[in-house]
């Protein structure tokens, strides 16, 4: 499409080729599902926050990943697909959300860990999706990587408070990031050469940096947070180049990223279970506001 190559902007009347609109289709759903899902490991833990101010950032933060998955099926709508068939997809297993969100939340250390490592890799790899092709998901990612940015400060604003509070409370933080630090590398997928839908996604304009060249920015900039916190990297091999300024890491074994995806997670199941539940306890919701909508659509029609 000559508009991309020009770095133009695709609006919804645009015509655009089907394979250009199933691809915008199947990442933006992808990253509306995992904001839904994201909820829950956070939101387990809004009425065991240690205190009222803890709760009440916590439950701001919950409610905007729930803002955030609505700015997103909104922005796959007008590529003339159907919310309800979206949700649908992902509760029968045909589409996928982010593998990050299938590991358990044990301790109050694991909140200030996905702030700053999930929240923090999420940033990396959206800034960067506010400059991509599609205008109405470029335009909706400009509003949720501001509200990402302040996520990920108050994540490393948890890990701070316990590695810098008792021995026990910094042993607590530690274990977090312990746990952490590896799937949050995998959250930006499979090396470049694993991965198809990445490659086609930067010819398309949807994505503007692979998979590992985002991952070593994330690398780079999370390295020298880790040690302000005081906290370090469960990597043995990790060590600033000098050379090339980048900060090198070690192997990532993805296999464990694979057999995640594949539904043989941690909590794979118990995401999808409470996930299907939830939604069929909100049908009376969905058909009342079908109702009211009706109701009023007929008021306007007579007058």
């Amino acid at each position: 499409m000559a508009l991309i190559d020009d770095d133009g902007r695709v609006e919804p009347r645009d015509a655009m080729p089907d394979a250009y609109r199933r691809g915008l289709v199947r990442q933006i759903a992808q990253h509306a599902h995992s904001e839904i899902i994201g909820m829950q490991p956070e939101g387990s833990w809004i009425g065991r926050a240690p205190s009222l101010k803890r709760k009440a950032i916590l439950m701001a933060k919950v409610q905007d990943e729930a803002g955030h998955g609505l700015y997103l099926y909104a922005a796959a709508e007008t590529l003339g697909v159907d919310r309800a068939d979206l949700l649908d997809r992902l509760h029968t297993g045909r589409q996928k959300y982010s593998s990050i969100f299938n590991y358990p939340t044990p301790t109050w250390a694991d909140i200030g860990a996905i702030g700053w490592l999930v929240d923090g890799a999420a940033i990396t790899n959206q800034v960067p999706i506010t400059k991509c092709s599609y205008g109405p998901y470029a335009r909706a990612m400009v509003r949720i990587c501001k509200e990402e940015s302040f996520h990920q400060r108050q994540g490393f604003e948890i890990l701070h408070t316990l590695s810098h509070g008792s021995p026990q409370q910094h042993a607590m933080a530690q274990d977090a990031v312990d746990r952490w630090w590896w799937p949050s590398l995998m959250m930006f997928g499979p090396p470049d050469d694993d991965s198809p839908n990445s490659a086609r996604s930067m010819r398309w304009g949807i994505k503007r940096f692979s998979n590992d060249e985002l991952r070593q920015r994330f690398v780079d900039m999370t390295a020298p947070q880790s040690h302000a916190l005081g906290l370090s990297l469960p990597d043995p091999e990790l060590a600033f180049d000098a050379l090339t300024g980048h900060w090198r890491y070690g192997e990532i074994d993805f296999t464990e990223l694979f057999e995640v995806i594949k539904g043989n997670g941690p909590l794979n199941a118990q995401r999808m279970a409470h996930r299907t539940d939830a939604h069929e306890r909100g049908d009376w919701v969905r058909e009342a506001a079908l109702g009211y909508a009706a109701k009023h659509a007929r008021t306007e029609a007579v007058a």
